[in-house]
């Protein structure tokens, strides 16, 4: 019994021996199989990390580049713990943190690198003659544009491995039981502490690609590879926020220079897609951003004549000037740039500038049209004095009628020339800003009624009556002499062009309702012959004359409404007329009580 207890106890220690063994071998492996896994991702990832921030330079002579990588490879070894092998693409080792680079073989068929040149990444775990010791490499290709111009290669020694796994056969030899529940604890604690920081970093990482800068991962020990890496991380977050805040930055202050230029810009790449536009080029084409960015120039519907300047600077590569007129929106004159963009090495597109000249195209024209206006203006009395004088130096003198009349006609063509001179000469101070104002308050009632009572014997030799509807107490600071100038051309036109037996009237009111008005609204009415609705737009412009003859024959000069408008500009007021043929004239004005 004894006997057989022993052997039976012999069997079962056998067998519990035995299957600790079988379970030591598989822990063992499984151990030293996660240390190797946790140790290749780790010395990938230092790797990936090196490869970018390692300053690569392929340009020199092969003693100065062995140099230069055998240096970096000392300094990369101390932070990096591994060993750092820099290779050139034909498989030339140019430094070594551990050897002398010159005495390595050729590293072009090894594993690891050969791995790498085909999937990306190299690994292989082998029995180094350099070193004399099992190693473990990982290898990255480094590549500049699709070219592979050398590798970076990380191993480290496996000694710490294998002498854990013969420290573990020590422990099942002294005791199984003991050593397969250290086992088991350590092999857990192990792979515990390697996967969540691995985890916690992934991670991180996903919320990162999700441009979640504010992701940290929780760093215990700072001095181990995954603190290190934890550290390069949080390195990492810190600097891409700090870019995505500087791109955001120049993108606002881009976007606001554009959409507050005066002049139009818009974008087109090389396929005559529309990739930018502001607002001020939407405003004078008359389209939407969203009607023309990503689409072709045509399908944009952008100007035919805007097109084929952007097709010309295309083809030509050159900078096209041209002025063009747009008829949509509305009619504009615009001076377009169309300058070529180049990206080393290929053409990028055409940026295009668009300024609206209509205003200054404008003026030019009014300045001719000012310019052929009044040179006929002054001809007409200037050739009639000259008419009527060389009569009478021709002998008219001796009949007394006659050169009587002759002179009289001398005399009213000297007068209208002279009106029309100091017209165009008060005309030309008012728009130079020179016609100082010296505002002062005025009392409307008193004013206006003075201002009748000048005017009635014109009025009274036509049998016209005027009259005079003010509110009480309502006062206006203005320029007294320049308000009363205002009122009496228009007063003068609504007795000019009334016939005989009409009306002429103003008007004073507050221009809001209650007792705190900002502005006096004065109406000078007329039942005269009205202006048709074709001449209301151009009523103020200088010279115009809605009928020329009767206007020479009442002796005005064309400028007496021209002054008026920018005289009630300068009082900063507005002005604006209403008529109907036949019916009467109605010139309403609005001018602030208190000038600013």
């Amino acid at each position: 019994m004894n006997r057989f207890r022993t052997r039976l106890t012999l069997i079962f220690i056998a067998m519990i021996g035995l299957a600790m063994i079988v379970a030591g071998f598989f822990m063992a492996e499984l151990l030293k199989s996660s240390h190797l896994d946790a140790l290749r991702q780790s010395l990938l990832r230092e790797a990936r990390l090196l490869r970018t921030t390692v300053d690569w330079k392929w340009d020199g002579d092969e003693a100065s580049l062995m140099r230069y990588y055998s240096g970096l490879a000392d300094t990369l070894r101390k932070s990096a713990d591994a060993r750092v092998t820099f290779i050139r693409a034909d498989g030339k080792v140019l430094g070594d943190s551990d050897h002398d680079a010159a005495g390595m073989d050729n590293h072009y068929r090894r594993r690891e690198v050969a791995e790498s040149r085909e999937k990306g990444v190299g690994y292989s775990i082998r029995f180094s003659d350099t070193i004399r010791q099992n190693m473990m490499y990982v290898a990255l290709p480094v590549r500049q544009g699709e070219r592979i111009e050398g590798y970076l290669r990380l191993s480290i020694s496996l000694a710490l491995i294998e002498a854990s796994i013969r420290k573990l056969w020590y422990f099942l030899i002294a005791g199984l039981a003991a050593v397969f529940l250290v086992a088991g604890l350590v092999i857990y604690r192990i792979s515990s502490a390697m996967t969540r920081p691995i985890e916690n970093i992934t991670k991180v990482a996903r919320e990162m690609t999700g441009m979640n800068y504010e992701a940290r991962v929780p760093v215990r020990h700072s001095d181990d590879e995954i603190g290190q890496l934890g550290k390069a991380i949080h390195a990492m977050a810190d600097s891409l926020r700090l870019q995505v805040n500087r791109i955001r930055e120049n993108e606002s202050r881009l976007q606001t220079v554009l959409d507050n230029m005066i002049s139009g810009v818009v974008m087109v790449d090389c396929e005559r897609r529309v990739t930018l536009v502001n607002r001020a080029a939407e405003e004078i084409v008359g389209l939407n951003a969203r009607e023309m960015l990503g689409k072709s120039c045509r399908e944009a519907r952008l100007p035919e004549d805007l097109i084929g300047l952007v097709d010309q600077s295309l083809v030509s590569k050159s900078h096209m000037r041209g002025e063009l007129v747009f008829h949509y929106p509305e009619e504009r004159t615009v001076e377009v740039n169309a300058a070529p963009l180049q990206a080393d090495p290929e053409w990028s597109g055409v940026l295009v500038v668009l300024h609206d000249i209509t205003a200054l195209r404008r003026l030019e024209n009014m300045r001719s049209e000012f310019v052929a206006n009044v040179s006929h203006e002054l001809k007409t009395p200037v050739a009639a004095v000259k008419g009527f004088a060389e009569t009478l130096l021709s002998g008219a003198l001796e009949d007394r009628e006659t050169a009587k009349t002759f002179l009289q006609i001398i005399y009213d063509e000297s007068e209208r020339l002279d009106r029309l001179i100091g017209d165009i000469l008060e005309l030309s101070r008012i728009e130079s800003r020179r016609a100082a104002l010296n505002y002062s308050p005025v009392e409307l009632g008193g004013f206006l009624t003075d201002l009748v009572h000048i005017l009635e014997p014109a009025a009274r030799k036509k049998q016209i009556r005027l009259e005079v509807q003010v509110g009480e107490d309502l006062y206006i600071e203005a320029d007294e002499d320049r308000l009363r100038q205002i009122l009496i051309n228009l007063l003068q036109n609504g007795i000019n062009y009334t016939p005989e037996g009409g009306k002429v009237s103003v008007f004073a009111e507050p221009a809001e309702a209650g007792e705190d008005y900002e502005h006096i609204r004065l109406t000078v009415a007329d039942t005269g012959i009205g202006i048709p609705r074709k001449d209301l737009p151009r009523i103020f412009e200088r010279f115009y004359r809605v009928d020329k003859a009767r206007s020479r024959s009442s002796g005005g000069t064309g400028l007496g409404l021209s002054i008026v408008k920018h005289l009630v500009e300068l009082h900063r007021g507005t002005i604006r007329v209403e008529s109907e043929v036949g019916i009467g004239t109605r010139f309403i004005l609005e001018l602030p009580v208190v000038q600013p």
